[in-house]
């Protein structure tokens, strides 16, 4: 500068740094020489106020031709209209954070929390170094930081900042950062927008273009390069706005000067000598900083004019930005503009999403877990499609706001647990590093979960249950005995076969009046028969008339009809439903066993769950402890499974229980084919089922009012019937296989009816053949009943005749164990009968037992009286003959070839004293 005033000028343009604007601005003031100061940061950072000091302004020759540094006061407004209560400033080496001082005692004074931190020139090294320093839950609370950021840097040091922690996914799409900067191009602004995912905001100071293309290249009577004047030429795109202002500077000096000339008032440019203590400054000094500051200049930073300050007040700042989302070939807008005098120009409200996501593309990690997410359709080379209770919620709300979304599924398909080392696997994990947005399952909303990422409201309530395998039904072949006991059995068969023989022993103590032609008789045989044919309903042939036994059987009629009853309602109910109970109906009494191991996911929510409460001392159910002992088996390898598929497959094909998640469980017993299986678990829900989301995601508080929107009106609990219906066809809580509509029975009902019918048969053929047996080889010595097929009436009247002669012939031919006669019906006896054991026929063997009528009158009989000796009869007047019916030996009516009735002619016997001849009603059994 003093080399240049030793040479003569006419003012001085400088642009440098505030290190020497100091020192040149004392020297022009002592010179008197116009200095036009463009202040210049140091590789396109952003300005700091370089404060130059202006203690008298009339020796002040130094004019800022470059606008006050206004950042201050753009930040502190847009911050202001985003509502921002927490954020970060990063700012690079060459700048002086002194430069928003300002700012940040205003922040400070309105209760805003505020961080700095200074990015080093290795940005790759200092962001390695908060990986290895930092713990995962530092990392977690440095996230969330960083999703509100301010970046006070050059454009390359912002775009390799950014380029670093995207890529190790620092941020998220749900970040907002704001980069400002005099000295960003259009060039950069496209490269950060590419670079960078979430929200972005770019400020940077703008100039006004003429809307005349024409125009644009022309100021006054200046023609300016079609290189510098072309906003889309890459020359002018290059160029720093230093350099920009120093163009119109000279410019604004060419026209000050010729205004001079034309004023004919021209100074002689100064030849100074700055170093000489005795120099005398520039006697034209003032009158060229006054022509200078009442002129102006149309440039290409617009107007170029000074204020009475000295410092240039024409400053526009134009505010870009974009939308929330990942893509990184997005399109940035316009949104507001800022001035020192009107200030800002539109609305920068980063107003919540509401019902708009549209153009938001979210990425969703999940992991397969029926019937929350599966997969629907897996075909070679297109993206695969997933269906689901949670799949279908997602919908819902991507319907309703608009946005879309990927689904890819976990790598190691876990939920997520935390490492040693701190980190996070599975869908969690997925989360915490950033490479999901949303994560949707079968996912549990646990405290730990909640440390790491953030969850909607609960969109289904959560409980453990157990999966266990119903009991296989065994063929049972008597099937019809199950509705009584084998007691009551017992019961029932001793009871058929003690009033039988109480029937008997009431007829023979007091013998009923049978009827003439009776065809049974009242021994133990027959009252055990009648007894058990009246018990199945099937009736009953022996007429008992006395009261005793009247009472008997109709106590005896009574329990079997009670009996019968119950035995037809129940085993219609057997027959249809089985009623087989497992032992295990409770998570008690699975805990209280120890036969069915059983176990769950290994590192999964609910084996947390069963670990803190087993392990807690203080926790007053046992049966955790219990459970805890099981599960913990040889460190958890023992009965736990990797999968929960594998678990449920090793329900169904072995001798174990699956402690799950009660919904998962219950839509696996519905839709089992065999509906082999069957659930129990907790009634109270403690947890619930949410979508996980990045750590401080906006997302969070619009996702939760969907889902409770979709509660509210039913739209929920249709999703939900879906999934788990109501009526399924299988039952979710019989230990058995049950039959819940009527159908046909099958052959294994009614086996063991078959086997006793089949039992009957072959025990009746068998003792039929030993009857036979015996009858044959008991007819080899004496005539047997059965050989007798039929009965000569004729025979028999000259037989029976012949015993009643005194010739002893024919009885002679009698043998003694040869006649066997059966009971011959003569006419029919009145209701009232006595029975009278006569006498024996000697030397015959013959029998005659004669029913005899109380009200006989006569009966005239004529018996041979050699026959007859020891009997007494009355005289009887008539002879009277009577119709005789004949019988089979057995007891029963059999076919004669006599079809007539014949008649036995009787002899009167003077010597009797009955008078029974004139009864018509008498029989005689022979």
């Amino acid at each position: 500068a003093c080399d240049l005033m030793n040479q003569g000028i006419l003012a001085l343009v400088s642009s440098i740094g505030c290190t020497s604007a100091g020192s040149l601005q004392s020297l022009a003031d002592a010179m008197h020489i116009p200095h036009l100061f463009i202040q210049r940061s140091t590789a396109g950072t952003p300005r700091s106020g370089c404060g130059l000091t202006r203690s008298n302004r009339n020796d002040d020759y130094t004019l800022s031709v470059r606008p006050p540094v206004y950042l201050n006061d753009v930040i502190l407004r847009v911050v202001t209209e985003y509502a921002w209560q927490k954020f970060i400033i990063f700012y690079d080496n060459d700048y002086d954070i002194r430069g928003i001082q300002e700012f940040l005692d205003k922040v400070s004074q309105q209760g805003m929390d505020v961080a700095l931190q200074k990015v080093e020139n290795n940005i790759n090294k200092m962001i390695t170094g908060l990986f290895a320093t930092m713990r995962i839950e530092e990392l977690n609370r440095y996230r969330d930081t960083l999703r509100r950021a301010i970046l006070v840097m050059n454009p390359s040091t912002a775009k390799s900042f950014i380029t670093e922690v995207v890529e190790t996914n620092l941020v998220a799409f749900d970040c907002h950062w704001i980069i400002i900067n005099e000295e960003i191009n259009d060039v950069d602004v496209q490269e950060l927008v590419r670079r960078s995912i979430g929200r972005l905001t770019i400020i940077r100071q703008t100039f006004p273009v003429p809307q005349n293309i024409s125009q644009r290249c022309f100021r006054g009577n200046h023609r300016i390069s079609s290189s510098l004047c072309d906003p889309k030429d890459p020359f002018s795109q290059s160029m720093e706005i230093s350099n920009l202002y120093i163009y119109d500077t000279v410019l604004l000096l060419a026209n000050a000067f010729h205004k001079k000339l034309e004023d004919r008032k021209w100074h002689s440019m100064a030849s100074l000598t700055c170093i000489r203590k005795n120099s005398k400054p520039w006697q034209g000094g003032r009158s060229m900083l006054e022509t200078i500051k009442k002129g102006g200049v149309n440039g290409l930073t617009g107007e170029l004019e000074f204020a009475e300050n000295g410092g240039n007040p024409n400053v526009h700042f134009e505010i870009l930005g974009t939308n929330y989302g990942e893509d990184l070939g997005r399109g940035i807008r316009k949104l507001g503009c800022w001035n020192p005098i009107t200030g800002l120009n539109g609305s920068l409200t980063d107003r919540k999403l509401e019902n708009n996501m549209r153009g938001v593309v979210l990425r969703v990690v999940t992991v397969l877990e029926e019937p929350f997410v599966m997969v629907s359709e897996n075909v070679l080379g297109k993206p695969k499609k997933y269906q689901g209770f949670s799949i279908d919620v997602l919908e819902a709300l991507s319907t309703y706001l608009g946005f879309k979304y990927e689904i890819y599924v976990a790598p190691d398909h876990k939920y997520g647990s935390p490492q040693d080392d701190g980190s996070w696997n599975g869908l969690i994990g997925e989360l915490v590093f950033k490479r999901a947005d949303i994560g949707i399952s079968a996912l549990t909303i646990t405290p730990d979960r909640e440390n790491v990422v953030d969850f909607t409201t609960r969109y289904m309530d959560y409980s453990v249950g157990v999966l266990l395998r119903k009991a296989e039904k065994t063929v049972d072949m008597f099937a019809c005995l199950a509705p009584f006991d084998l007691s009551l059995w017992a019961c029932i068969a001793g009871t058929v076969l003690l009033v039988g023989l109480l029937v008997y022993l009431l007829n023979w103590l007091n013998p009923p009046r049978l009827q003439m032609g009776s065809m049974t008789s009242t021994t133990l045989y027959n009252s055990m028969w009648f007894v058990y044919g009246s018990f199945v309903q099937q009736g009953g042939e022996v007429p008992y008339t006395t009261l005793a036994t009247r009472l008997m059987m109709g106590a005896w009629w009574l329990f079997a009809l009670i009996v019968i009853s119950s035995y037809t309602a129940n085993l219609a109910a057997f027959l249809t439903i089985t009623r087989i109970e497992n032992s295990i109906q409770s998570l008690q009494d699975l805990s209280r066993q120890t036969d069915i191991p059983y176990g769950t996911v290994l590192d999964s929510a609910v084996y947390e769950h069963v670990r803190v409460k087993g392990m807690n001392p203080f926790e007053r159910d046992s049966m955790y402890s219990q459970m805890w002992r099981m599960i913990n088996r040889s460190n958890g390898s023992e009965n736990n499974v990797m999968e929960s598929t594998a678990g449920i497959q090793k329900v169904k094909y072995g001798n174990y229980a699956f402690v799950w998640d009660a919904a998962v469980l219950e839509y696996v017993a519905i839709n089992d084919a065999d509906c082999s299986f069957y659930t129990i678990g907790n009634t109270v829900a403690d947890r619930g089922y949410g979508i996980a989301l990045q750590h401080g995601s906006p997302y969070r508080d619009v996702f939760s009012q969907r889902i409770l929107e979709l509660q509210q009106n039913g739209d929920m609990d249709i999703l939900k019937h879906k999934w788990w219906p109501k009526n399924g066809q299988c039952d979710l809580y019989s230990s058995v296989d049950t039959k819940q509509k009527g159908g046909a029975l099958d052959i294994k009902s009614f086996a063991g009816v078959f086997c006793i019918l089949a039992a009957g048969i072959v025990l009746s053929c068998f003792i039929a053949m030993l009857e036979t047996w015996w009858n044959k080889r008991k007819g080899s010595r004496v005539p047997s009943k059965e050989d007798d097929k039929e009965i000569d009436l004729e025979h028999l009247h000259r037989r029976v005749n012949s015993l009643c002669t005194d010739d002893d012939s024919p009885h002679k031919q009698f043998s003694t164990s040869s006649i066997d006669l059966t009971p011959l019906d003569i006419d029919t006896l009145p209701t009232r009968q006595a029975l009278e054991q006569i006498s024996d026929f000697r030397n015959t063997h013959i029998t005659t037992t004669t029913f005899i009528p109380e009200q006989i009158q006569t009966l005239s009989r004529t018996l041979s009286a050699k026959a007859a000796s020891g009997f007494s009869f009355g005289s009887v007047p008539e002879h009277r003959t009577g119709p005789f019916r004949h019988r089979a030996p057995n007891g029963g009516f059999f076919r004669s070839p006599i079809k007539t009735m014949s008649s036995i002619p009787y002899q009167p016997t003077p010597t009797l004293g009955l008078n029974i001849g004139s009864d018509p009603d008498r029989g005689t059994s022979i």
